[in-house]
């Protein structure tokens, strides 16, 4: 069976970054925010806030805003890396071995290249950003045609359906056909 993306003009160079991670950071500070402010609030009104529960509040509030906060995608010809708070992962896009993409509740694209860079991205980030998803797509046909793709070509193609399915979707809720 023949894959779906095939080979087409390279890209130019640009790099590409989460438009939503921003968004995502603002309201996991907010979020954080408002749990130690409430939280405090509470207590203070419950008979006076004492050091020890206020360094609680301080500390759940600082877990939260780590569990929330996503991680950081940027992808540039040839190299995409995911920079989590404590963590940065770089991979060759150009010089893909195996991609997956496990069925389950977690949808996270796993990349591992050549070299034996790993990295896990969230489909939903791909979805979106139609940029960085075209930028990995082009990559991945690059590895491909390199012959150095020895894994995956079956999850990058359900991706891509996916991709195309949402995006299709999104145009015809915009234009008020769907």
């Amino acid at each position: 069976m023949e894959p779906r993306f095939v080979p087409q003009p390279k890209h130019c160079d640009l790099t590409v970054h989460d438009s939503k991670w921003a968004d995502e950071a603002y309201a996991a500070v907010g979020c954080a925010g408002l749990l130690l402010a409430l939280s405090l609030i509470v207590d203070a009104c419950d008979g006076g806030l004492a050091l020890p529960t206020a360094l609680l509040w301080i500390s759940l509030s600082v877990a939260l805003f780590v569990v929330l906060l996503p991680a950081r995608v940027v992808a540039a010809p040839g190299r995409l890396t995911v920079q989590g708070l404590w963590t940065r992962t770089t991979v060759r896009t150009d010089r893909l071995a195996v991609v997956r993409w496990p069925d389950g509740i977690e949808q996270r694209l796993v990349l591992t290249d050549t070299e034996g860079g790993r990295a896990q991205i969230d489909v939903r980030v791909l979805l979106a950003n139609p940029p960085l998803w075209l930028l990995l797509e082009a990559d991945a046909r690059t590895s491909y045609e390199e012959g150095t793709l020895q894994e995956g070509v079956r999850d990058l193609d359900r991706l891509a359906r996916r991709v195309e399915r949402d995006t299709t979707h999104s145009v015809f809720t915009v234009s008020g056909l769907h």
